[in-house]
């Protein structure tokens, strides 16, 4: 098919390109031209910022947007959880109502999924959502919410049942933030960031035609979003800052600039840039004419390579209208395992430079920030141990935990509360 044709395709975007990019215009117009003409993801669907590329047409088309020197489109939890969970699950409203102001960077947007009480067991949540007429009231506490403080709309997981067993009765939402019933604190980190942050939502509201899914299938949702934070390939994750509040009248080439200087680690993370400071580490150092480094970055490039496969499995199983199973795990596992050998050959390679912090460190701070971000890679999005649990109860068959069993058929309400 001549439309998803790789070389005609980044023909294509070269000439999009060479006529439209203007570092001197302004954010938002730069965005808005970005997703009209469906270079923002190529691989969306037309009318929400791509062109229903192929992955090897994509591939062509960022490229060439790449070797233009163009800015590249909107990142954060609104392109690589939200807007792909909207995608497959929204009815045609709410795709029209949410997806146009997420591929030009209008909206932020923020995941309540994990409590206090309910992180790793993501299914014991407590936070209620009950039915008043046409709107939904919701009452409880959520946690370690990225850059819910900067959210206009968050992706919402709240228990609509308590007589069902703990993974079902569970509806999923999306609920605008900006109401008096969503109180946000962030969460000051050892770094001094603040990029996560602790959520209460107390008598806050959300309309039922702002449920995604079918009522009390918020698990099997939320799963698929989960599959999308593991991806390493997300079409949606982006190359710009990951978090953060967006002045979209700046120019393209001052917000560059801006985010160029955040030594934030959660976003170099999640923007995947954190591959460039490793090269710019590596090349620095001279660390690829030492063997023992060499052979380290070459099995984080196939883990990387295992992740994308694993990531396609899972896409896969969505799409044929199933639910991600335990590749998910094993993506999650793959990721904080690649996280932390990323930082230790930059570190190792470094040497004694490898002590030091902030502007007067290699990268200016970046890999260094980074590196201390790295620890929460084991804990966010489920930690490593409850996902080898996963892998080890649904892939090598060993036996469950004690009880499990049965507690997953009880009613969430006769559950017992520690």
């Amino acid at each position: 098919m001549t439309a998803n044709n790789p070389e005609t395709v980044k023909a294509d975007a070269q000439q999009w390109f060479a006529q439209h990019w203007d570092p001197d215009m302004p954010l938002g117009v730069w965005w808005e031209l970005l997703a009209d003409a469906g270079w923002a993801f190529p691989s969306w669907p037309e009318g929400f910022g791509g062109r229903g590329l192929s992955a090897r047409a994509t591939k062509a088309a960022i490229q060439a947007r790449r070797e233009a020197g163009a800015f590249g489109p909107p990142n954060g939890v609104a392109t690589f959880l939200a807007a792909p969970t909207i995608m497959h699950y929204g009815t045609r409203e709410q795709q029209e109502k949410y997806l146009p102001r997420i591929v030009n960077g209008r909206d932020i947007w923020c995941q309540l999924f994990s409590e206090p009480g309910a992180g790793s067991d993501m299914a014991g949540l407590s936070t209620r959502a009950t039915l008043d007429g046409e709107e939904w009231i919701v009452n409880g506490q959520k946690v370690w919410n990225s850059g819910a403080q900067w959210a206009q709309y968050g992706i919402l997981i709240a228990r609509t049942d308590p007589v069902q067993p703990k993974h079902r009765g569970i509806s999923y939402f999306l609920i605008n933030m900006e109401q008096d019933g969503v109180d946000v604190r962030p969460l000051r980190e050892m770094t001094g960031d603040a990029a996560f942050n602790e959520v209460f939502l107390n008598d806050a509201r959300v309309a039922e035609n702002d449920r995604l899914g079918d009522l009390g299938d918020g698990w099997r949702v939320a799963m698929t979003t989960l599959s999308h934070e593991r991806d390493p390939d997300n079409a949606g994750m982006g190359e710009t800052a990951a978090f953060g509040s967006v002045d979209l009248n700046m120019t393209v080439h001052d917000y560059s600039v801006s985010i160029s200087s955040r030594n934030d680690g959660f976003s170099l993370a999640l923007s995947g840039g954190v591959t460039k400071v490793l090269n710019d580490v590596t090349s620095q150092f001279d660390a690829s004419t030492d063997p023992n480094k060499r052979q380290t970055l070459a099995k984080i490039l196939e883990k990387r390579r295992v992740a994308r496969w694993s990531g396609m499995r899972a896409a896969g199983k969505v799409k044929a209208g199933g639910q991600p199973g335990p590749e998910v795990s094993t993506l999650k596992l793959l990721g904080s395992d690649m996280g932390r050998e990323i930082r230790d050959v930059g570190l190792e390679a470094m040497g004694p430079y490898g002590m030091l912090y902030g502007e007067d460190a290699p990268t200016d701070g970046l890999f260094h920030a980074y590196s201390m971000f790295t620890p929460a890679q084991s804990i966010a999005g489920g930690s490593d141990e409850v996902q080898r649990n996963i892998v080890g109860e649904r892939v090598l068959g060993l036996p469950r935990e004690p009880g499990e069993k049965e507690q997953r058929e009880l009613p969430w309400s006769d559950l017992p509360r520690s």
